[in-house]
């Protein structure tokens, strides 16, 4: 059977806007002409796709298939199209990224320089935030941040391998204070905890046992946002600290910082560049998103 790849395209229109309306608007056409080309489509393939009554159109079973089958493979020709079409192009302008204070791999410095080396027409703005909010509605052309946080609809590349988060306290507040055993015991010590903003409650400490996840309220005497002021309040000896495993590595290695309660911290899912669409990337978005990947 030939494929009608016009008659598709508005198929798919039809189906995302659930309205021939809106689908001849989107496709700049008019109205009789989708409903004419849907019309062709169901005639070829002997089944009807859509339902249509004065008020609402819905997909038929056979029109649901269809959609959920054809709508990721067009959209695949669709990104190899824009991917030809701009390989001509060079990046440049402006790149602006929101990423979490606790990127490490990202905001530490050889990624990004690396980047910027190989396209200087490019300029990076990176907001260093751990407020949620919508990076496109924010103006943003992509963010980074843990792959857990990241809403479904949003395509993502790896950043790092999987992340473990920790406690860590400096030798000489475990020679005053001892060394705690289970996380419940966190309760009983001095703790310095960690908040997203001004206004948010503590981040409470997430831990796992024999497969079960909970997490613990510790009662922090010192709370900020600045995981170097904990760090640095940590190592010390102001009390036992909690965070991303990767950022307290040199601490530990020169011994200004012990983990504690390893058992009780397992690994998950690490930290993810995450953009709204695969489709008319811009060029400087493109590239960054290829720089990620060879650098992983």
């Amino acid at each position: 059977m030939a494929i009608d790849l016009n008659g598709i395209s508005v198929f798919l229109a039809v189906a995302e806007a659930r309205s021939f309306r809106v689908a001849a608007e989107n496709l700049g056409v008019t109205r009789p002409a989708v409903s004419q080309a849907v019309r062709r489509l169901e005639d070829r393939l002997g089944v009807a796709l859509v339902r249509r009554t004065t008020r609402s159109v819905s997909l038929t079973e056979a029109g649901e298939q269809l959609y959920q089958r054809v709508a990721p493979a067009i959209s695949e020709v669709g990104l190899a199209l824009d991917t030809t079409a701009d390989r001509d192009s060079a990046p440049s302008g402006l790149l602006r990224l929101a990423v979490s204070s606790i990127a490490e791999q990202f905001i530490s410095g050889p990624l990004l320089a690396r980047f910027a080396d190989a396209f200087p027409s490019v300029q990076i703005d990176v907001t260093v935030t751990d407020e949620e909010f919508d990076i496109v509605a924010e103006g943003y052309d992509a963010g980074v941040r843990l792959g857990e946080v990241i809403d479904q609809d949003m395509f993502a590349v790896p950043v790092s391998g999987d992340q473990r988060q920790g406690a860590f306290a400096a030798p000489s507040y475990i020679e005053r204070f001892g060394r705690p055993k289970h996380p419940s015991e966190l309760s009983a010590h001095r703790c310095i905890g960690w908040r997203p903003a001004p206004h948010s409650a503590p981040y409470r400490w997430e831990f796992g046992e024999k497969g079960r996840e909970f997490d613990v309220a510790v009662a922090p005497q010192i709370t900020t946002n600045d995981m170097w002021l904990m760090i640095r309040t940590a190592c010390a000896g102001g009390g036992i600290t909690f965070g991303m495993e990767e950022a307290f590595k040199p601490y530990v290695a020169s011994g200004q910082l012990v983990p504690l309660l390893q058992d009780y911290c397992p690994p998950f899912a690490g930290f993810f560049l995450y953009y709204p669409s695969r489709r008319n990337l811009a060029p400087k978005l493109r590239a960054l998103v290829d720089h990620v990947k060879r650098w992983r």
